[in-house]
């Protein structure tokens, strides 16, 4: 399950702001900054936010990595090749 804290990751690595983001998605801000807040998070997003987030996200080069998926320790995300 995706986390705030991958996305987040994620942009950071894009070197995009919630708004582009948000461009990018066609999500609200809002929504945006809930799938962020680790209070919220994605978890209590619908399933086609969350989906459109990690699509948009992974076809910038982004691999989501599932605890313990690469190395020790917990998600994650890294560029693709």
């Amino acid at each position: 399950m995706l986390q705030a804290n991958q996305i987040r990751a994620a942009r950071a690595l894009l070197n995009w702001s919630q708004s582009e983001l948000v461009e990018k998605t066609g999500l609200s801000l809002t929504t945006v900054r809930r799938m962020e807040d680790e209070k919220i998070g994605p978890e209590r997003s619908s399933a086609g936010n969350v989906a459109t987030v990690t699509r948009i996200l992974e076809e910038a080069g982004i691999v989501f990595m599932a605890a313990g998926e690469a190395a020790e320790g917990g998600p994650g995300v890294r560029m693709g090749k």
